[in-house]
């Protein structure tokens, strides 16, 4: 057909071509993403990724004990606390978080050696004794926090400010998942969520599919998962139509993180309907099960917290990455005693104790404790002086950790604080190390783990961190 000669059409652009093709197209992404990997790459964020480097561990589980426990009263025994109780503090006190100092407090509890290894525990733990030789204690953990909140992101994200992305978010991201139908980082709940909130758990400035998944105790831990339609039918026919709405707009807008991620949520979701119900069917285990767990305690805190740590196990066989599991309610402030050191430090390690030992024997006798990580502590320590006359105050200076399985040297202890148990004196170690550490042992290199946002690449361990190779096996 004959033109003025001064026309030029002008190419199109892939969206406006898309966006004009709509009804052919439409079609086309629809069918795709129908499929059983829809979505291409949303469907695939979670999928398994090769490590850097020979992985000894699978799965992590952290043990996360709020609020911060005692060393000196649970795994670092100080003698000399003992011998001057009550008499005034011989080394200068650092700036605490109350500064309601008081005099030296020696610990209410007594410790002994067990296991070949010999290592010391108080009695808060007669359980978790006997599975020292599992154990690596890292008695010179310090911290760059002395306040909850920013002690807990620390902990948590490595930051001690607001908005960076968990330490179960890097997992994910570095390694994906082994199961497509659970998510690849869950927080089982039980009751209490720390200072500083969700954003312990959150995926920060990585994509939003790698954020924590908060389960509630109970049968229905998870909200929107239980299908609501009288027919299945029904529901498929509503998935079917978001299907189609949500290609339209990938189609129009592009891939943007928020809107990939929401579709990727609502496919884990219709999967979770069926695996959900699937991992709560405790009633399958054995009695003998049940009972190391101590699922039937008359305490309430303690079949809270067996619960979680049997729930941990079966999500570890289902191939889930990263556990972490948060105190339970029910009585005493956390591990966060200013006062009435000896009431709230014997209820909540009566919470955790048996759980947590039965856990780490289950494990083993399953054989998973290899392939497994356990890490337990919190987000400081506590001072070895009194807060007025029977309380502990917060201390970063030097507290204890321990690790398990996964690679680790059970029957070890790593590093030393003071004689009062005040400071870090030997082998310090930092929460980044602690973090290099648990990607090393899921065989990921830490400094190789980066995400490029605002302008750089940036890590879990910022530009710090060193593996603990002494507590490797």
């Amino acid at each position: 057909m004959p033109h003025c000669g001064k026309f030029h059409p002008s190419s199109l652009s892939r969206r406006a071509m898309l966006a004009q093709c709509a009804n052919g197209f439409g079609a086309l992404a629809l069918t795709s993403l129908l499929a059983d990997k829809s979505f291409g790459s949303v469907a695939n964020s979670l999928a398994p990724r090769t490590p850097h480097h020979a992985a000894r561990a699978r799965s992590v589980i952290f043990l996360y004990m709020d609020g911060g426990p005692s060393q000196v009263d649970t795994f670092d025994p100080k003698p000399r606390l003992t011998a001057e109780n009550g008499k005034p503090f011989a080394m200068k006190m650092e700036p605490t978080q109350f500064n309601n100092n008081g005099n030296t407090l020696g610990s209410p509890w007594e410790f002994q050696q067990h296991g070949q290894s010999g290592i010391p525990v108080s009695s808060l733990f007669p359980h978790i004794a006997q599975c020292v030789d599992d154990l690596a204690v890292v008695r010179s953990m310090t911290s760059a926090f002395s306040e909850h909140t920013n002690a807990n992101y620390f902990l948590h994200t490595g930051s001690g400010l607001q908005g960076r992305p968990s330490m179960g978010a890097w997992a994910g991201y570095g390694l994906g998942s082994e199961n497509a139908d659970l998510p690849g980082f869950v927080v089982l709940n039980g009751g209490l969520i720390p200072p500083g909130g969700l954003d312990n758990f959150n995926s920060g400035f990585l994509p939003a599919t790698y954020q924590g998944s908060v389960f509630k105790p109970g049968a229905n831990p998870v909200a929107n998962v239980i299908p609501t339609e009288a027919k299945p039918e029904l529901q498929d026919a509503k998935l079917t139509l978001m299907r189609k709405l949500d290609a339209g707009v990938v189609e129009r807008f592009g891939k943007l993180d928020a809107l990939e991620s929401a579709i990727a949520n609502y496919e884990l979701a219709y999967r979770m309907q069926s695996a959900v119900p699937e991992l709560m069917a405790i009633r399958g285990e054995t009695d003998a099960t049940k009972e190391m767990y101590g699922l039937g305690s008359s305490n309430k805190m303690t079949a809270t917290f067996a619960e979680q740590c049997l729930l941990a196990r079966r999500l570890v066989e289902r191939g889930v990455r990263f556990i972490e599991l948060t105190c339970p309610a029910g009585g005493g402030d956390r591990w966060d005693q200013h006062s009435n050191l000896r009431d709230g430090h014997e209820k909540n390690s009566r919470a955790v104790d048996q759980p947590i030992a039965g856990l780490l024997r289950d494990l083993k006798s399953r054989g998973l404790l290899d392939s497994t990580l356990v890490v337990w502590g919190g987000e400081f320590g506590r001072t070895p002086f009194a807060q007025g006359t029977n309380g502990r105050d917060h201390n970063p200076f030097g507290f204890t950790m321990w690790l398990a399985g996964g690679g680790v040297k059970g029957g070890t202890i790593y590093g030393a604080t003071d004689d009062y148990g005040y400071k870090a004196v030997e082998n310090k170690v930092a929460i980044h190390d602690l973090h290099a550490t648990m990607l090393h042992l899921l065989g990921i290199h830490h400094e190789h783990l980066t995400f490029r946002f605002s302008g750089r690449d940036i890590r879990l361990t910022d530009v710090h961190g060193e593996v603990i190779r002494a507590i490797l096996s």
